[in-house]
């Protein structure tokens, strides 16, 4: 539940931004915006439709798969979670403090040229990324889940407390900052990355496509057992795990070490 919540809430303010940024530039600028807003809209609904596109493409394949090509599919899903969720923290670090400055000059160009379709889907592919990661992410973290209305109820509930985030984002750092914002969530983000390659690695390991080397390498349950309170939320959140397989403690650390490298590279180099 508290994946979902999370996920939703990143990236609805993720989406909000670039939204927010595009509406105020049109705020700004009223001979334009009154033209432009109906494709801004428009755009949103756009993007929108193609997550929602995506969602059942998902859902679609999954139900159309054998048992066996199923099992892959569901070992699958985390692990591109995973890497998208890392390509997006990449991407932010890159282009984060130029991303205001690279819309809104997007946006006057097509202003100018009165080009008001480009801006419709410039929004809908800003929209329609979040989305689809999104869905992806949320794939990833549920898949096989049988408790729908309470994963809907959490999705809820991180969309509200994306509005309210977004509110508190635009009182200009007032009560919290959008760079202590990404900096925080950047964190979570890449723990969650974690989780998920844990979660798709012990699924190979279980279809026997990865050995385990030793399984388990400890077993630390009796201190902090991963199935309630703080350990399930390190669990959830962090990967952590009571008993670990060796291949999967290897993977993981990897998984570290390569990211903190690009990321630490990224912000060296700015590229």
């Amino acid at each position: 539940m508290e994946q979902v919540a999370f996920i939703v809430w990143r990236e609805s303010v993720e989406a909000l931004l670039v939204v927010g940024i595009l509406y105020a530039w049109l705020r700004a600028n009223p001979v334009a915006g009154q033209r432009g807003m109906a494709y801004l809209w428009g755009g949103v609904g756009l993007g929108l439709v193609l997550s929602s596109l995506l969602a059942l493409t998902l859902l679609g394949v999954s139900s159309w798969l054998d048992d066996t090509a199923q099992e892959y599919f569901q070992a699958a899903m985390p692990l591109v979670a995973a890497l998208l969720i890392v390509q997006m923290v990449v991407w932010m670090r890159k282009n984060g403090r130029s991303l205001k400055r690279e819309l809104e000059g997007g946006l006057a160009s097509n202003a100018a040229e009165k080009n008001w379709w480009g801006l419709l889907f410039l929004v809908a592919l800003a929209v329609a990324r979040e989305g689809s990661e999104t869905v992806v992410f949320l794939y990833g973290s549920v898949a096989g889940s049988s408790n729908g209305g309470s994963l809907a109820l959490a999705g809820l509930g991180g969309f509200v407390a994306a509005l309210a985030t977004f509110l508190l984002l635009q009182l200009g750092g007032k009560y919290i900052s959008w760079r202590w914002f990404f900096k925080v969530t950047e964190i979570l983000l890449l723990l969650l990355a974690g989780a998920m390659l844990n979660s798709g690695v012990e699924h190979l390991i279980g279809m026997g496509v990865l050995p385990a080397i030793i399984d388990p390498l400890w077993d630390s349950s009796a201190w902090l057992d991963e199935s309630v309170s703080v350990g399930k939320l390190l669990a959830d959140f962090a990967g952590y795990r009571s008993h670990p397989a060796l291949s999967l403690l290897v993977i993981w650390s990897g998984y570290w070490i390569a990211t903190t490298y690009v990321l630490r590279r990224v912000s060296r180099t700015g590229q």
